[in-house]
């Protein structure tokens, strides 16, 4: 039994299965469609934590060699 992936189309918006639009329009895969419906929400959240994570943000030491 293969798993279901499901992807959200950045420039449709929309979710779909494995065979949609081309790899470079997508975020995913998701294991359900719900995941693959908050897409946005999650790497907008991922972000901001990655902003306040000092293993990826560097500028601050760039601004102190300044």
């Amino acid at each position: 039994m293969t798993k279901s992936r499901w992807y959200y189309c950045i420039e449709h918006r929309t979710v779909e299965p494995f065979g949609g639009c081309p790899a470079k329009d997508r975020l995913g895969p998701y294991a359900t469609k719900q995941e693959a419906a908050r897409a946005l929400e999650m790497a907008k959240d991922r972000n901001e934590e990655w902003d306040h994570d000092a293993a990826w943000n560097d500028d601050e030491d760039d601004e102190d060699k300044a």
